[in-house]
């Protein structure tokens, strides 16, 4: 009985430890913000974008979907510089051409409506 206590808890160790290492990928951190962005949880869809930007700096689609959260949060200025480098990485990809384009027209209004400016779009 305890050898198969002791079995049920290094399979439960071990299913952790998988888990866990599974969660270091940054495709798995995009999935993860992605579904909590769609409840409307931008906080913690940010966060998951900025793990998946750690894990892969030059992941373009990280860049922007963080940019997107951001934005949603009402950090503009750091959205502009997520966006940028989304751009800067992948300046061919229509998406995040069209999410820059969106969010540029909007950040130059805002700017001139509040008077609140960090670097031009």
């Amino acid at each position: 009985m305890k050898q198969a206590r002791i079995a049920v808890f290094l399979l439960l160790v071990a299913g952790a430890c998988t888990s866990y290492s599974h969660t270091e990928k940054a495709g798995t951190q995009l999935a993860f913000g992605t579904n909590v962005a769609k409840k409307g949880l931008w906080r913690e869809a940010a966060f998951r974008y900025e793990q998946a930007v750690t894990k892969e700096p030059n992941n373009a689609r990280a860049h922007n979907n963080l940019a997107v959260a951001l934005e949603a949060n009402g950090d503009f200025a750091r959205a502009l510089a997520e966006y940028k480098r989304a751009l800067e990485l992948d300046p061919n990809n229509n998406y995040i051409r069209r999410n820059y384009a969106r969010f540029a027209e909007f950040y130059t209004s805002y700017t001139k409506t509040t008077g609140k400016a960090a670097g031009a779009p």
